[in-house]
């Protein structure tokens, strides 16, 4: 079988490897399709940690850092109940650094437990990214749990992956309206098709004509210190952070004047993953729009290319192509 290794910067093998084998509670997985996590790609292909502090370490384990993936169950190691051979099943949790194989590659062995049995209907556009709808669950979790979400006013910053997720979330989960908040025209147009009540840049003019003033919720899925400080600058309650901070956010008298909370990140769990896939299975959640380009697995650095240079949102890599 073939894998797929970062050797160093924007460099990469596409490597012929013996089968792998299932160990205890784990199954192997036949995968049909991986989609990029788009942060997680960029850094590691150009040599930047994920996160403030890390470090990147080259060569970086073999099929790393794939982790959105769906596939067919083709082997059950050890210990292992509740899955069969032929199974089909999507990735709701990255399994971390400290694996043998990451999901770029043709068979992967995957913990059972951070799997999900999917209908075996979904396209593969439409459930790979399962993981990515359970970290965007995961705020909206929160959001439920302080009230902060049913008959609210919701403005969502930063249209990636994720806040396409969010924006469909929102409307899910019962909000009262909708507004998505990018700088980029083609990402707010992709919101406009997924329904949101109105998509606009994040300029105090554009977003008080559409809102008609502050929100009631925020939720930034940007990361970037100036989409957090603008959405503080314009909600009444709370902000919820979901992107990746790298930078200090400026919480000033301004902000403690207008009793603006801020709602912290939470911890992934299969809750939340369950939640996201019905939400999935049940129409109310297109994971499938997220997914611009279709590729190859062998092709990866193009498809990172793509990434960059912002053609791309997300890309699916199909190892067997």
């Amino acid at each position: 079988m073939k894998q797929l290794q970062i050797v160093s910067a924007d460099s990469v093998e596409w490597q012929e490897v013996d089968m792998p084998q299932p160990g205890l509670g784990e199954v192997l997985l036949k995968v049909d399709a991986v989609t990029t996590c788009p942060h997680w790609d960029l850094h590691m292909m150009s040599g930047e940690p994920m996160f403030p502090g890390a470090r990147v370490d080259y060569p970086l384990t073999p099929g790393q850092p794939g982790h959105e993936i769906v596939g067919n169950v083709v082997e059950v190691g050890p210990g292992v109940d509740d899955l069969a051979v032929g199974a089909r099943v999507a990735a709701w949790r990255d399994r971390g650094a400290k694996v043998r194989l990451g999901g770029y590659a043709q068979y992967v062995p995957f913990a059972a437990d951070s799997l999900l049995e999917v209908n075996t209907d979904l396209a593969p556009q439409s459930i790979a990214s399962l993981e990515l709808a359970m970290c965007v669950q995961v705020t909206f979790d929160r959001l439920r749990q302080f009230g902060l979400l049913e008959g609210k006013r919701i403005a969502v910053g930063g249209m990636g992956p994720a806040g396409l997720v969010a924006v469909q979330m929102a409307r899910a989960w019962g909000a009262e309206s909708v507004l998505a908040v990018d700088p980029l025209q083609d990402r707010r147009e992709r919101a406009l098709q997924l329904g949101v009540d109105a998509a606009v840049e994040p300029k105090d003019g554009a977003f008080a004509e559409a809102a008609g003033g502050p929100v009631d919720v925020a939720v930034d899925c940007a990361g970037a210190k100036a989409s957090v400080e603008f959405l503080m600058g314009h909600t009444l309650g709370a902000v919820a952070l979901f992107g990746v901070l790298r930078d200090a956010v400026a919480y000033g008298w301004q902000q403690w004047r207008s009793k603006v909370d801020i709602l912290g990140y939470g911890s992934h769990n299969r809750d939340a993953a369950e939640r996201a896939l019905a939400l999935v299975e049940d129409g109310r959640l297109d994971l499938s729009c997220l997914v611009t380009h279709e590729l190859p697995l062998s092709d990866y650095v193009e498809g990172v290319e793509l990434l960059r240079s912002q053609q791309a949102l997300k890309v699916c890599f199909l190892p067997h192509a």
